[in-house]
């Protein structure tokens, strides 16, 4: 079979389970380290040309990463194309084995089993929420709103974003209005925007920073596991 992969996070799972399955994958498919499928553009701009010509049996998309339009082209020059839609955790388990075992046509891999055992274990969070704000961008500054796989993450390890009820899903928010938020934690991963220990928490000097990776916060994949291992301590 040949996949092509317009998600990283997709692009991970399938090749941590088949990689030879693989023959195009995005600029922004960084993991894992070496890839040697054809690069065929980024998740919003990907050559379609290109990868029609990769005769793929299977193009996997998200509904958020990647434009309509461009789906709508690569049906258009007759690909299969399988789109997830991943705002929750249990939403990313379903997504990832329709992907592997529905679409690609393989058996169910261990790391699956062992990322939504791992998140299972993890003990209710005691107490009340603690409130945060999630900066995703800054100039301008943006944060997570509402019904985010992210947000759903934090929320199961007892951080509540306070814009999770904003009618926006990644909204523009003045750096005055965030710190005035009633938040009592700000957590700045480092993607999409590279928050760093120097860049991030001197814009919110009442609020502790919790610093946790981007990829362990916001990728649905292989990386689960680890998350459920490292994120509860990172956001102490």
């Amino acid at each position: 079979m040949r996949v092509v992969s317009l998600v990283p996070s997709l692009t991970e799972a399938v090749a941590r389970t088949a990689p030879g399955l693989l023959v195009g994958v995005t600029d922004w498919c960084t993991h894992p380290a070496g890839l040697s499928a054809a690069r065929i553009g980024g998740t919003k701009n990907p050559d379609v040309a290109a990868i029609a010509a990769l005769a793929p049996d299977l193009v996997i998309a998200n509904e958020e990463e990647n434009r309509a339009p461009d789906l709508a082209e690569l049906r258009a020059a007759g690909l299969t194309v399988l789109v997830t839609e991943v705002r929750t955790l249990h939403q990313a388990f379903t997504e990832l084995d329709r992907v592997l075992v529905g679409g690609c046509g393989l058996a169910r891999p261990s790391w699956l089993d062992e990322a939504e055992a791992a998140w299972a274990a993890l003990p209710a969070p005691a107490g009340e929420p603690r409130p945060a704000v999630v900066p995703i961008w800054r100039r301008p500054w943006m944060v997570l709103g509402r019904d985010t796989f992210a947000g759903d993450l934090l929320a199961r390890l007892g951080v509540r974003n306070v814009y999770a009820d904003h009618p926006e899903r990644y909204p523009r928010i003045p750096i005055d209005e965030l710190n005035a938020s009633g938040a009592e934690l700000v957590v700045l991963p480092d993607e999409p925007y590279r928050f760093t220990a120097d860049d991030g928490p001197e814009a919110f000097p009442v609020l502790p920073a919790a610093l946790v990776g981007g990829r362990l916060l916001t990728w649905y994949g292989p990386s689960l596991a680890e998350a459920a291992r490292e994120l509860p301590s990172a956001l102490r």
